[in-house]
Order: C-alpha cells, then structure tokens, then sequence
C-alpha cells in the first residue's frame, strides 16, 4: 500500500492501529516525513501496547531524530511486550530491538 491509502485508512479509522502503524512504518522506509512517523506510531503503540512492530518502528524513528532519550524507554516496553506472552507474535524483532538499545548506550 501506498502513503495515500494509508491516509484514508487513519482518516476512516483514526484509532485503527494497523492503519497508524502502517502509514507510520511507510514514512519512515520512505525517509521523509519522520515527526510526521512518529506521530502515527507513537499512537499505533498507545492504541494496541503489544504490537512490538510499532514499537520498533517508534524506536527506529525516533532514533534517526536523534532522540535517543525517547527511544529507550519504547524499544524496552517492545522487548517486553513480545516476551510477555500478550502479543501476536513480535519475539523475532527482539534481537533488532537489543541491538538498537545497546547502540544508544
């Protein structure tokens, strides 16, 4: 799907998670729009707390804005939600997760 039809999804359903996850994941492989990323993931992650892709999407996002303090906290709660049994799925993005966090330091 393209960034057009993923906005008609969040505008049709602005608190269907999978639509804010995949127009947030969209702009950030396109590389363009990354405030406008973090905004759509940091609500796919609020909406549906175990989906782990958000949260890395979220992580990656925030870490290519430089906000290193802010990724923390969001790769962490990703790792944890996939370990904790509650996601669908995610325990393989968990060693991309680590590898982000031991980069921040």
């Amino acid at each position: 799907m393209d960034i057009d039809a993923f906005r008609q999804m969040v505008a049709k359903n602005p608190k269907g998670f999978l639509g804010r996850y995949g127009l947030g994941n969209t702009l950030l492989q396109e590389g363009g729009m990354l405030e406008e990323a973090v905004e759509h993931l940091r609500v796919a992650t609020q909406l549906d707390p175990t989906h782990v892709a958000s949260h890395l999407g979220l992580g990656r996002t925030l870490i290519s804005l430089g906000r290193k303090d802010e990724a923390r906290p969001v790769l962490q709660a990703g790792i944890d939600a996939a370990r904790s049994g509650r996601s669908n799925g995610g325990v393989d993005l968990v060693p991309e997760m680590q590898a982000l966090l031991q980069t921040l330091g």
